[in-house]
């Protein structure tokens, strides 16, 4: 079994200790991770002036390979198995779920479960919550060696963001999201990214956007649509707003809001201008995304269907969680959403999946082989102006019977 990476456990060094220690723990990681990371020291962010800020942001975007295609952070959805599977088609980079600041520092047991990554998953965006810049950058600290970017979330707009006291809901509190961007900014050797939701006025968020620009964010994650707008189905993500803060800022801007095809990213990059698109929602029900696949709920007159299903999709992401283990409720969720049309044409076996309490990989690949001996199929679909050459050892597999694990 190929090595996951457990976050280191250690308490972070005293303040007065703080690089001679940082450097011994990354060696120390290093040496555990063998090739699964290029970490480099690099002087923090803030340490640079503004015009030194800004070319580090690109230097370091374009380092990376200035990836376009990257799978957005969703609790419970983008962990280690998913992020592998959406960019084995088509993803270039990807955020981790998001993580919460205090009990990823206070929990060893939580850290372990929640962030596992290897040499392929990059590049990585860690994305955590926080309100206390001291408990933000301890928890930083600890995923700094193993990733491309520490990112803070204010977007989430849920309840459980309201009672927290984190990501959207300190849009009211913008002197607190200050203090957090500058201090990671001010004390970590890897870029600092943030992700927003929009104000409804776009002054509003133009000027929330420079702030954090200055503050030392090197690159900003852009949700079209505010805080309110939780529904993304009822309410269309504003491309104008995204693209008047990419017109704004000089560090790199990502869109996020409204791709659930190929030719929503094409025409999100040429209406916004941003160097990057996140999708989220159209993942889950579809991670071969961005090789060009859509549901038929997408497909037009000029689509094809295509070899590719989600069933298929379902058995490679459980093959990846046979390799790299993550919990039942992560795995749960996935087979829902990639097979939410299956099962509405079989729900007696919905209904059989929600009975059971606990899963094994047996019976989830049984209820694969159980909707496909039904005569049960739901292609994806490609256009003839964006077919995706299927790589020979995924059309084999294809066409092979699905084999118990």
């Amino acid at each position: 079994m190929a090595q996951t990476r457990p976050v280191h456990s250690d308490p972070p060094p005293p303040q007065q200790q703080q690089h001679e220690q940082q450097q011994e723990v990354v060696e120390e990681e290093e040496s555990s991770l063998s090739d699964t990371t290029d970490f480099r020291l690099e002087s923090p962010t803030l340490c640079l002036t503004g015009e030194a800020r800004i070319e580090r942001a690109w230097s370091h975007w374009n380092k990376l390979g200035r990836p376009k295609l990257i799978v957005a952070p969703m609790v419970d959805n983008s962990e280690l198995p998913f992020r592998l599977l959406c960019r084995k088609y088509g993803a270039d980079a990807a955020y981790t779920p998001m993580l919460h600041s205090r009990i990823f520092n206070e929990t060893e047991k939580y850290r372990n479960e929640e962030f596992t990554t290897c040499k392929e998953d990059r590049p990585l965006f860690v994305q955590f919550c926080a309100n206390d810049p001291d408990i933000l950058l301890d928890a930083a600290r600890r995923v700094e060696p193993y990733c491309d970017y520490v990112d803070i979330n204010f977007g989430c707009p849920q309840r459980i963001a309201r009672r927290g006291n984190y990501g959207a809901f300190l849009m009211d509190k913008l002197p607190v999201v200050k203090s957090l961007v500058e201090k990671l900014a001010m004390n970590l050797h890897v870029p600092v990214s943030c992700k927003i939701r929009v104000f409804p006025k776009l002054e509003d968020t133009l000027s929330y956007a420079k702030m954090l620009e200055d503050a030392g964010c090197s690159l900003l994650a852009v949700h079209g649509r505010t805080r309110d707008e939780k529904d993304g189905k009822k309410f269309r993500a504003d491309w104008n707003a995204i693209k008047a803060v990419k017109n704004a800022l000089r560090i790199p801007v990502l869109a996020n809001g409204n791709v659930r095809h190929m030719d929503d990213v094409q025409n999100c990059l040429e209406e916004t201008g941003c160097d990057g698109v996140l999708s989220a929602e159209s993942l889950l029900e579809n991670p071969a995304l961005f090789a060009g696949f859509r549901t038929a709920e997408w497909s037009e007159e000029s689509s094809k269907e295509g070899n590719l299903d989600q069933a298929h999709l379902l058995v490679e992401y459980l093959k990846l969680c046979e390799k790299y283990p993550v919990p039942w409720r992560m795995i749960r969720s996935h087979v829902h959403k990639l097979l939410g049309e299956w099962f509405r044409i079989h729900p007696s076996i919905r209904e059989e999946l929600n009975a059971q309490s606990i899963l094994t990989f047996e019976f989830l690949y049984g209820i694969v082989n159980r909707l496909r001996e039904q005569g049960v199929r739901i292609p994806l679909y490609q256009k003839d102006t964006h077919v995706t050459e299927i790589p020979a050892d995924v059309l084999a597999s294809l066409q092979a019977p699905t084999a118990l694990s």
